[in-house]
């Protein structure tokens, strides 16, 4: 089984306000969004929150979710990974991959998804997007990467250990990944 993790806890600080709860569809969140995509592929969706928690978990409060509480998020995006997967190992035993997204991806789908989790199915242990010639999010690690996502720190997030082990990535096409809303500027382009 696969699970899918929603990394939403950053402060959104060049954006300005919390991103997550942008309206991307009418009455619909950019994190609702995720997350409806997410529980297309797969009945194990986490979510993972930090700045601005009270903010935004009240919009997602009712979705058959979990919902994570990352208290050290400043850290950076390595302290949500950690925090992830711990609970996949201790609460969800059965997990066999975990699909990584982020909410500020708003053309990241259920039919991206889903085609990440039918690559799994070859003996490939990381699954990337690619886009604008790098690898990232979203991503999936089989369970053997378990300990080294634990033994990420920072902000670095997984791209340093999808280049470490790059003979172990099946890359998934997705030009539409390089679209991500980090500013005011580039919510206003997408929309």
């Amino acid at each position: 089984m696969n699970a899918i993790v929603i990394l939403a806890a950053g402060a959104s600080t060049r954006f300005g306000l919390p991103k997550q709860n942008l309206t991307y569809h009418p009455n619909e969140s950019l994190l609702q969004n995720a997350i409806r995509h997410a529980m297309a592929v797969s009945d194990t969706v986490l979510v993972v929150l930090g700045a601005n928690r009270e903010s935004i978990e009240f919009s997602i409060k009712d979705q058959p979710v979990t919902i994570l509480y990352n208290p050290e998020w400043a850290e950076g995006m390595a302290s949500s990974v950690r925090l992830a997967v711990e609970k996949l190992r201790t609460d969800f035993l059965q997990i066999s991959s975990a699909l990584f997204m982020l909410c500020d991806q708003p053309y990241a789908d259920a039919d991206l998804l889903l085609k990440i989790v039918n690559a799994a199915q070859n003996d490939k242990g990381i699954i990337a997007s690619h886009y604008n010639d790098t690898l990232g999010a979203p991503v999936l690690f089989k369970a053997k990467y378990f300990p080294y996502l634990i033994a990420l720190k920072g902000a670095e997030g997984a791209r340093n250990l999808i280049q470490q082990h790059a003979d172990d990535v099946e890359p998934i096409d997705f030009p539409l990944g390089e679209v991500d809303i980090d500013t005011p500027e580039d919510w206003e382009r997408f929309r």
